[in-house]
């Protein structure tokens, strides 16, 4: 069906055609900018800037990154952790939330207003350091995985995907003689793999961007995440040990950090832009749940 557009229409879609491709742009020159230096000659992105000419460019970044013992392990390490972060955040949500969005489920306001109270009110990270030593957490991966495992906004986010799934649906298996248990594992799980999907996705980035809890609670090198040993490099401007000899100059130093340093920003977003084009269709429909309802 043809849509005729008046002209404040066509001047107001004009704008916003040119407000979006400057939003693009803003975020895709950057990152074009980043994944051209990280292949440039040091040398040659110093004086020159960005260079086109192939002889100018050298992988000697990724090779440094790559014979790193550090880089990779960090790199493993963040995997292990953003994939364990995010099965135990979807399960956790997920179980809590279906029950407050199951009709006549007693209690469920009380318990829903004790979860949103913890998202305006925290121990602070004195106290939460002393639990995790406590519970034998610390120096552990179970420290990055256990205790920002529930998120109360993803619980609102799943329960408001529950509750626009039709009730007449549990109903008819009732009348079958489902329980709720078998409702919930044969009829609503294979019906919110969007939402799943998104949680999941919410739960690996955010760990995988995540540095703070690491240095907090992990003393052993041989436990910290990707970006951890990023942050060495990029803040502290100190490349890993290996990555460059001791008999090297200041000069080549400097030079041989900016290339480390750009090739490292590549390689920890690489898992986020080959995850995120395989969960867009489920992004979309797990993000506007609810919103017609």
């Amino acid at each position: 069906m043809n849509i005729k557009h008046t002209r404040i229409d066509r001047i107001i879609l004009g704008f916003n055609n040119i407000f979006l491709c400057i939003a693009v742009l803003v975020v895709l020159v950057p990152l074009v900018y980043v994944v051209l230096a990280s292949f440039m000659d040091p040398t040659v992105l110093l004086n020159k800037g960005i260079s086109f000419n192939f002889s100018d460019w050298s992988f000697k970044g990724y090779q440094l990154i790559l014979s790193n013992d550090a880089m990779v392990r960090g790199f493993i390490n963040s995997i292990l952790y953003s994939v364990g972060f995010a099965v135990i955040t979807v399960v956790v949500c997920i179980f809590a939330a279906y029950p407050l969005s199951v009709n006549g489920f007693v209690g469920k306001n009380f318990f829903m207003t004790l979860f949103i109270i913890t998202m305006f009110f925290g121990g602070g990270l004195i106290p939460t350091y002393l639990v995790v030593k406590d519970l034998g957490m610390l120096n552990t991966p179970w420290a990055i995985l256990i205790p920002g495992a529930v998120n109360v906004w993803n619980i609102i986010l799943a329960r408001t995907y529950f509750k626009s799934i039709p009730y007449e649906l549990h109903e008819a298996a009732k009348v079958d003689g489902a329980s709720d248990l078998l409702i919930f594992f044969k009829i609503v799980l294979p019906l919110s793999k969007p939402i799943i999907f998104v949680l999941a996705m919410y739960a690996f980035v955010g760990q995988w961007n995540s540095y703070f809890d690491a240095m907090i609670y992990l003393e052993d090198p041989k436990l910290h995440p990707l970006q951890l040993v990023l942050r060495s490099i990029l803040i502290q401007n100190q490349a890993g040990p290996g990555m460059i000899s001791d008999q090297q100059a200041m000069a080549e130093l400097k030079k041989l950090s900016e290339m480390i340093k750009y090739s490292s920003i590549v390689i920890s977003s690489l898992p986020l832009m080959v995850m995120y084009p395989f969960f867009q269709k489920y992004f979309e429909k797990g993000v506007m749940a609810g919103s017609l309802k």
